[in-house]
């Protein structure tokens, strides 16, 4: 259960990261009124939580079952 739940937390950080980059470089400009758009800071904030959830998916698969 701990696997399971530790790939798809990290699974969902990784992909919100992404989202954060994508918002603050401004190719993901959505929602239109996002105070995020067009601020570098989200970009690093994006890249740090990318590589937590990138790190929890990869710890929680080699969980032993």
């Amino acid at each position: 259960m701990k696997r399971i739940a530790g790939q798809i937390l990290g699974g969902i950080a990784a992909l919100l990261g992404l989202i954060w980059m994508g918002q603050g470089s401004g190719y993901f400009p959505y929602p239109e009124a996002s105070f995020m758009i067009d601020q570098t800071i989200w970009i690093y904030w994006g890249a740090l939580v990318f590589v937590f959830g990138l790190a929890l998916f990869l710890i929680a698969r080699r969980i032993s079952r």
